[in-house]
C-alpha cells in the first residue's frame, strides 16, 4: 500500500486487518447517507468524490490520487455518522479498505499515522475551498478549462474520455451550458471535440 511512511509495528497491523478491493471504471466503493464501516486507501486508479443534491445532481469535490483517501469518509466514519459524499472509481482502481475501529485505534496509537490524517485534512480542506472560489468566482467557461487541464494531468493524457453530461454533472451545470461552452471553446483552437471525448489541442 501506498503510504508516506513505513513503521514496522504499523506495517504489522495493517496487513493483518486491511483487505484490498478492485474496482472497475464508474463503480461506486462510498454511498451518500451510507454508514462508514471500512476506510479506503487508493494504491492504484483515480478515484471521485462526489455531492449530490436533493434534484440528484452530481459535483465533483476532489480526487483522491494513489497514495491517498477520503478524509469526508474518515470524519463520518469515526463519528458514527452517515457519509455525506459518495466516493466513485474514475478508472480501474485498487484500494485498501482499513475496518474504521482500526482507523480510530491507530489515531493514539502511531504518530506517524495520525500525522498523515491530518496532512489529508489540510489538503481537502483548500480543496473544498478551491471549489467554492470557483463557483462563487469564476465563470463557467474557466471552470470548464481549469478542470480539463486537472484530468488531462491526471490522466497524463491530452485526450479526455468523458461527455458533455459527465462533465456538467461535475461541475453542477446543464449538458446544454457546457456543449455551448465547449463548443465555444473548440472555435477558439484550444480544445478540439470528438464523441464522448475531448482533446485538449
Amino acid at each position: 500500500m501506498l503510504l508516506p511512511f513505513h513503521q514496522k509495528d504499523f506495517t504489522e497491523e495493517l496487513a493483518a486487518s486491511a483487505v484490498v478491493k478492485l474496482l472497475t471504471a464508474g463503480e461506486q466503493i462510498v454511498g451518500m447517507n451510507k454508514f462508514i464501516q471500512v476506510i479506503p486507501i487508493l494504491n492504484s486508479g483515480l478515484l471521485g468524490v462526489y455531492r449530490t443534491d436533493d434534484d440528484g445532481r452530481d459535483m465533483l469535490l476532489y480526487y483522491i490520487k494513489p497514495g491517498e483517501s477520503c478524509i469526508m469518509s474518515f470524519l463520518a466514519g469515526v463519528n458514527n455518522d452517515t457519509s455525506k459524499v459518495k466516493v466513485i472509481a474514475e478508472d480501474d482502481s485498487e484500494l485498501t479498505l482499513i475496518p474504521i475501529d482500526r482507523v480510530t485505534k491507530w489515531v493514539g496509537k502511531y504518530p506517524e499515522w495520525t500525522d498523515y490524517i491530518f496532512k489529508l485534512y489540510h489538503q481537502r480542506f483548500e480543496e473544498l475551498l478551491n471549489v467554492v472560489n470557483s463557483i462563487a468566482f469564476q465563470k463557467m467557461d474557466e471552470r470548464i478549462w481549469k478542470l480539463l487541464i486537472k484530468k488531462s494531468e491526471l490522466m497524463q493524457s491530452n485526450e479526455i474520455t468523458i461527455t458533455h453530461q459527465q462533465l456538467a454533472d461535475e461541475l453542477g451545470s446543464t449538458r446544454e451550458v457546457i456543449s455551448r461552452l465547449l463548443k465555444q471553446m473548440e472555435k477558439t483552437g484550444i480544445v478540439s471535440l470528438g464523441r464522448n471525448k475531448i482533446t485538449l489541442v
